[in-house]
């Protein structure tokens, strides 16, 4: 699943030229067949994160079944052991008891059989009772790429690590019937038991430019039914990969078991668009006694709707942390440079920091934040406060590793009065960063942080709000501009933003970065929208990287905090 490098506002008639400049084959990642089996020579520790997930190297993308059992945390993961492109993809596994440091195991689930011969495609993991984990995952049947829905289970349940997985004789368990595009017909989500003693899960699918979630139901989790109606379906959207589909709780941070059905709880729908590369996701009420799904928002029910993360940030998967009463978000962030580049370099792809998941107060947005166990990391600390910054300043941040560091800071404003006109037409919160970037002179803002920076300036990636006067309210956008991240040519530079739902009553808006060599998490107004960059600076590295705060705009900014830690890295994948 490579992030393509083309605008959001892709029309049908594009995502269908896609298929076409992929021999016609359902899935649109971009196949490298003559480098698929490159093995690393030398992994390259430029640009190489120093506390997000990856391995040692080759190429990884989806997050898959991702759960906790007997005290530790378990993560599998699309992986090529054989080379730094997409290929050869096997269910890697890694072990945790905190979610920041990992031990590698060995694959757990690899194309062995008839029913996955060609391939071992994304899943999830789903607890059955007495406390039994079973994976189900899309296997790729045929050269033609059949996809069907397999299940595997751990061979020995008293293994805290699950290190061994069996793959049962009597998979596949779903097959597509004859109204189903085989080959646009994969992902199944964690299951939920419903009250009548039915298990039900998701299959993502696309029915010419419609896509599909199908509900199929189970007794025994092993002959599966389709219901007659998808759960939901939205014209115009494409192929859903990667859905899911869990309740949160009206009331209170706490993350939910995916079965529970009741009072206080709306459920979300999150799908990964094939066609533009984006997730998005609803939030609204489950009916189990009919098995469809409604939206809140009809209206956002499309390409304009609410995403997890407005950068790069895809095939994201959720599960319930029982332990700690949380819902936990995984989602990979894949390279933005070229397939020979990742073959030169012998890694590629990163998971995001894992992130809690809830429920925003309106009820109408989800918040994340990166969980709490990634603060045993922070180091070295520096704290800034009641910094003024005029417009055209920029105020060094020192005594940290700029490279590698987790910054929160708070911003405050004396009046909104200089905010900007917003224009109606202004739809596409990408379109208007790239107009509006960190460099050109606003009212209240652009103000931020410039992150990955080098001494002089000549490359930075500024992370940066901008306040805009709309006819009854203020219009809040947050970008995450790479264009001026690297002075190296031929690289995806994408100008990432959203629109941030927040009350400016108190003039305060707050931001939160990871930075982390080549990839930069931003987390806004307290998780209301979140983005993420990967970047590739050359001059920027290691010890001549520098993180600085700016004001752009003619409205004087302060910080009210800010506070930035080095972080330390934690074992990972040895």
């Amino acid at each position: 699943m490579e992030v393509f490098k083309f605008l959001w506002a892709l029309t049908v008639l594009s995502f269908y030229s896609l298929l076409l400049l992929n021999n016609g084959v359902e899935g649109t990642h971009k196949v490298f067949t003559h480098l698929q089996n490159v093995r690393a020579v030398e992994v390259k520790q430029l640009h190489r994160t120093g506390f997000h997930f990856q391995p040692k190297k080759h190429w990884i993308n989806d997050p898959n079944g991702p759960l906790v059992y007997k005290g530790v945390y378990h993560l599998f993961y699309q992986y090529n052991p054989k080379g730094a492109v997409w290929g050869n993809i096997v269910w890697a596994h890694s072990v945790s008891t905190d979610m920041i440091n990992w031990k590698k195991l060995e694959p757990a689930i690899y194309p062995s059989k008839p029913f996955d011969n060609f391939g071992c495609w994304s899943g999830s993991a789903t607890i059955l009772p007495d406390d039994k984990p079973i994976i189900l995952y899309t296997g790729i049947v045929d050269q033609i790429n059949t996809q069907v829905q397999n299940y595997a289970v751990p061979k020995n349940y008293s293994d805290p690590y699950l290190r061994e997985w069996i793959k049962p004789d009597n998979n596949p368990v779903v097959v597509a019937g004859p109204e189903v595009n085989k080959t646009a017909f994969r992902d199944p989500t964690t299951a939920w038991y419903g009250k009548d003693g039915q298990w039900r899960m998701l299959v993502g699918s696309r029915r010419r430019d419609i896509g599909i979630a199908y509900l199929y139901k189970s007794k025994d989790f092993m002959k599966w039914t389709k219901v007659q109606h998808p759960i939901h379906s939205v014209e115009g959207t494409g192929m859903w990969e990667c859905p899911d589909f869990y309740p949160v709780s009206l009331r209170g941070e706490n993350g939910l078991d995916t079965s529970i059905i009741g009072k206080n709880i709306k459920h979300v729908l999150k799908v990964s668009l094939d066609a533009t590369r984006f997730e998005y996701y609803t939030i609204g009420k489950y009916y189990p006694e009919k098995d469809i799904y409604v939206p809140d928002n009809k209206s956002m029910d499309n390409w304009n709707g609410l995403r997890y993360d407005y950068g790069n940030f895809y095939a994201s998967k959720t599960f319930f942390d029982s332990g700690k009463q949380r819902r936990i978000l995984w989602g990979w962030a894949n390279e933005s440079d070229t397939a020979n580049e990742d073959v030169a370099k012998g890694w590629a792809g990163i998971q995001a920091i894992p992130r809690k998941v809830w429920l925003d107060t309106s009820g109408k947005q989800l918040l994340q934040w990166p969980i709490a166990e990634l603060e045993i990391l922070r180091g070295q600390k520096v704290e800034l406060s009641n910094q003024k910054l005029n417009l055209g300043d920029h105020v060094e941040i020192k005594g940290i590793t700029a490279a590698q560091a987790d910054v929160e800071v708070s911003f405050s404003f004396s009046s909104l009065d200089k905010a900007e006109p917003f224009d109606p037409s202004w739809k596409n919160a990408q379109d208007l960063c790239s107009q509006k970037g960190s460099t050109v002179q606003g009212g209240v803002g652009p103000f931020g942080l410039l992150t990955l920076a080098s001494e002089k300036l000549e490359e930075y990636t500024p992370v940066f709000f901008r306040v805009f006067k709309a006819t009854d309210k203020h219009k809040v956008l947050m970008c995450s501009d790479a264009s001026s991240s690297s002075l190296k040519g031929g690289l995806y530079k994408p100008s990432f933003a959203g629109f941030v739902d927040v009350d400016l009553a108190d003039k305060k808006l707050s931001l939160r970065s990871l930075i982390d060599h080549s990839v930069v998490e931003s987390f806004g107004a307290g998780g209301k929208t979140c983005i993420t960059s990967r970047v590739y600076p050359t001059v920027a590295v290691w010890n001549n990287t520098h993180l600085y705060a700016f004001n752009n705009g003619t409205e004087a900014i302060t910080i009210a905090s800010l506070t930035a830690w080095s972080m330390k890295s934690p074992e990972m994948n040895h």
